[in-house]
């Protein structure tokens, strides 16, 4: 091999199932890897691009797959070259985490939940280092750092179940780097990461690459990204190369019909200027290219501000305890959510974004009563959920229901898609038996899945047909409010597409309101009526969409606008500073009593917090 190349993979077919019936799902497909340059591997779901990285980890066979044919190798700083195909394992347990490394998609699954972050950072930096326990800390502590991760040393003492998808998905960033690979392969990195801390990790990366003179593979979806990432580009489609080159040429003058239509679909930040009312999603057609986003009917009806708030959150604080000591006496809190105010009337879209960890998702889970607050006052229909007894929380579960991010996570493995939605129906008393069957039926259909897919497993599906299955199980119940939360963030574009004008759909045929919770500013700007910023656990910014996009206020909503990736390669970018602030600390004393915060009201609706104004 050539000694400026990282790996090389030439006519590489991998297959699933028996050999005697295969179902064969990547297919001759050839790529290289050059030092100190970034191959971005880009596709819909299930068009092979994991399945191509995971052949590269030695990690296929596990997954119930076999290389059929083609050839891998790896070339690591010693000059030394690894046939990925024939080493033997004892060979590859070598070099993963040292000369090659993953970061993965899915950082819960990824992550070993009874194991402590410190014990799984430490790990490879002592496999791989030879250092001791205290230096590899040490080094774990600096990576922490590095991914912008707040009270990295408590940080270090917690599970993985106790910090957000954000948070997780850094901690797999800093392991994954953490022993300076030769080749790091990034399969969806940034995908639950917000549009700051996303700039972060990638300059991250690019600064590490440079450093190291690393070769990178970026599998993602996301076209922006790439073009802020990319030297070369690969575009699969069912398994199979659609096109690749250089990424100019790629970005700016596709060939292909089906690299045209992925570039068309991509949601564009400033699209919606000048429009007060969301509007649907052009959908990617693998015959006609792309049905232009005017020919998409958009919502008809405007949400009713006349009547009185569906959902009226007041001083929402929401607290945590954190233990020490022998007797594990509280001396310490986490703020989560500090005094937050929002509405949210009949048929509109409230968008709350904000970076991970900013206690998004918490305020969601106490506003469907899933968890205690410690101050302020929620209420849903004129009635306060304090108030509520047993009887009234399950009311109240039936007019909210939420669509969670990870679908697989949210259906259960053991149910045929029948029994999940007939469970809400049975436990409501709703219905039973044929007119039972009969709803779940006519729910499939409505949210475009065929009548007969029923009986089938969660397995059985594709991510973006079992977020379909989600939003029908939250419709079971007819409620008046869903709370979407990051419920588009893991799905390519053209899922995304068909699965937010789903949303549109059912909130124009059954007025229903949604709290849609995302890191994805492109998509907010499209799906919302109003946008509340979130930062440091309280609302910073609140107001109509337009207004918020067009003229922002405060200095973190202008920093989110600033970070979103452009897939268009002449748009001037703004250099992004890694530590340009300290992240702020959310853990206080015990007696520590948060100071208020005044709001200025800019625009008709348009609320600022008053000390932040530019």
């Amino acid at each position: 091999m050539n000694e400026n190349l990282v790996a090389r993979v030439e006519n590489l077919s991998v297959a699933f199932g028996p050999a005697t019936n295969a179902s064969p799902v990547v297919r001759d497909v050839s790529f290289e890897v050059r030092r100190g340059q970034t191959l971005a591997i880009v596709g819909e779901s299930g068009s092979g691009k994991s399945v191509t990285s995971m052949a590269m980890m030695g990690l296929i066979q596990r997954a119930g797959g076999r290389i059929v044919s083609g050839s891998m190798h790896l070339q690591t700083r010693a000059n030394e070259v690894i046939d990925l195909v024939t080493a033997p394992e004892s060979v590859m347990r070598q070099h993963r985490g040292s000369s090659m490394s993953m970061i993965f998609q899915e950082p819960m699954t990824s992550l070993n939940p009874v194991f402590r972050i410190c014990s799984q950072l430490t790990e490879a930096i002592v496999l791989h280092k030879r250092c001791s326990r205290a230096e590899a800390q040490a080094q774990a502590l600096r990576m922490l750092d590095l991914v912008r991760i707040p009270d990295a040393k408590q940080i270090m003492n917690r599970y993985p179940h106790e910090l957000s998808g954000g948070m997780r998905q850094r901690v797999m960033i800093a392991m994954s780097l953490v022993c300076e690979p030769t080749l790091l392969i990034a399969d969806e990195p940034t995908t639950a990461l917000d549009v700051t801390v996303q700039a972060q990790i990638l300059r991250i990366i690019r600064e590490l690459q440079d450093s190291l003179v690393m070769g990178v593979i970026f599998i993602t979806h996301d076209m922006g990204v790439v073009a802020e990432v990319a030297d070369h580009v690969m575009v699969m489609k069912k398994g199979e190369t659609v096109e690749h080159g250089a990424a100019r040429e790629v970005l700016q003058a596709p060939r292909q019909p089906y690299t045209q239509a992925l570039l068309a679909a991509v949601p564009k930040i400033g699209a919606m200027n000048g429009t007060h009312l969301p509007a649907k999603f052009p959908l990617i057609d693998d015959l006609a290219g792309t049905i232009p986003a005017d020919s998409v009917p958009a919502p008809e009806v405007a949400p009713d501000y006349e009547s009185p708030p569906l959902l009226s959150v007041k001083s929402l604080s929401i607290r945590y305890d954190l233990k020490a000591g022998l007797l594990g006496k509280v001396r310490r809190r986490v703020h989560a959510v500090e005094a937050i105010d929002f509405d949210i009337y009949p048929g509109e879209t409230l968008a709350l974004v904000g970076e991970s960890g900013c206690g998004k998702s918490t305020s969601a889970r106490a506003i469907a009563g899933l968890m205690p607050i410690q101050g302020g006052d929620i209420m849903f229909g004129g009635k306060h959920l304090a108030t509520l007894n047993r009887h009234g929380l399950k009311t109240l579960r039936r007019d909210i229901q939420m669509v969670f991010q990870d679908p697989y996570a949210s259906l259960d493995p053991r149910l045929t898609i029948e029994d999940s939605l007939l469970e809400p129906l049975h436990v409501h008393g709703i219905a039973r038996g044929a007119e039972a069957r009969r709803q779940v039926r006519d729910l499939l259909e409505r949210v475009g899945l065929p009548a007969e897919y029923a009986g089938r497993y969660p397995h059985e599906f594709s991510g973006g047909q079992r977020q379909r299955i989600c939003i029908a199980r939250a419709l079971t119940l007819s409620p008046k409010l869903i709370i979407a939360d990051e419920a588009v963030s893991a799905l390519d574009v053209s899922i995304q597409a068909q699965v937010i004008n789903l949303l549109q759909d059912l909130q124009r045929d059954m007025g229903i309101a949604f709290l849609f919770i995302s890191h994805d500013l492109a998509v907010v700007e499209r799906v919302s009526h109003r946008v509340g910023v979130m930062y440091h656990g309280r609302i910073v910014e609140i107001g109509p969409r337009r207004s918020i996009f067009e003229n922002p206020h405060h200095a973190y909503t202008q920093r989110l606008l600033s970070a979103v990736p452009s897939a268009d390669l002449d748009v001037p970018r703004k250099p992004f500073s890694l530590m340009e602030e300290t992240v702020p600390s959310r853990i206080y004393d015990i007696d520590y009593q948060a100071p208020g915060m005044d709001y200025l009201e800019v625009a008709p609706g348009h609320f600022v917090a008053s000390s932040a104004l530019m």
